[in-house]
């Protein structure tokens, strides 16, 4: 018996990076899988990714931030599937490489819109349907940008801090309910999103340097995220409730420091 025999999965941002591994991966484990992003060329690619590999997939093309798609997909995904196990809530943005002071509200506004208000509607609706039924795990993506700065934009490290404490407070309001709610703080992977930064230190014939501050000497990959989302998602997880796991090669576990010598 597959691992997810029979569960029910809805991840967005799955058009590509963790989220399109973490649904292969929950696919081959058995699961029927509900993927959903905003572009729907890359959702193509994962869902014949997955298709292709005898899994079970529908996609949904969609923004993860508003309201109305965040029931439609939850709606869908019951009629589809007959219920919900897994809400895997990975959409994020970002501003970019843009200075505190020289950020707009408009540019605030759209992050936490999707990064924040996202995981609050992940939560909200998903989260009734997973009550009514007395079980369920839903899982938000943040990030160790949301622990101390310079990991990633105000808007984002911002958004994500509030995720932290979202998923808190979800797992005490669903309190009793045999639901859980989980956070996963990943650091620097590598992905389609990210990959403007290994680029830039190839131009600069500096890309062995990429992940030297972290204690594993190397940035991670996409799958040893997934992983502990399938780890969160999973019986094995049975006692992990309102947690932020972080994992990020343990760039988290000190301070920057230079050597003398």
């Amino acid at each position: 018996m597959n691992q997810f025999d029979n569960y029910r999965v809805i991840i967005t941002g799955a058009g590509s990076g963790i989220g399109r591994a973490s649904a292969v991966r929950f696919a081959k484990g058995g699961a029927k899988v509900l993927i959903v992003g905003r572009t729907a060329s890359k959702l193509d690619e994962a869902l014949e990714l997955i298709l292709a590999e005898g899994g079970t997939a529908i996609a949904m093309a969609c923004d993860a931030g508003e309201e109305a798609n965040v029931i439609a997909m939850v709606e869908r995904c019951v009629a589809e599937f007959g219920g919900i196990d897994v809400f895997f809530a990975n959409a994020a943005t970002w501003v970019g490489n843009v200075p505190l002071f020289e950020q707009t509200t408009d540019q605030w506004e759209n992050v936490l819109k999707l990064n924040l208000i996202g995981s609050f509607l992940a939560i909200k609706h998903a989260g009734k349907v997973m009550r009514d039924a007395g079980k369920g795990s839903i899982i938000v993506t943040s990030s160790v940008a949301s622990l101390r700065a310079n990991a990633g934009d105000a808007a984002y490290s911002a958004s994500k801090a509030g995720v932290n404490n979202l998923v808190q407070i979800a797992a005490n309001e669903l309190s009793g309910s045999g639901v859980r709610v989980n956070a996963i703080l990943p650091g620097l992977i590598q992905t389609e999103a990210t990959q403007g930064i290994f680029d830039a230190a190839r131009a600069r014939g500096v890309e062995n340097k990429i992940g030297q501050v972290n204690p594993l000497k190397r940035a991670g990959q996409p799958d040893e995220i997934a992983a502990v989302v399938a780890f969160l998602a999973s019986d094995d997880a049975s006692y992990v409730n309102g947690q932020c796991y972080v994992v990020d090669g343990g760039v988290s576990s000190t301070h920057p420091f230079g050597r003398l010598s």
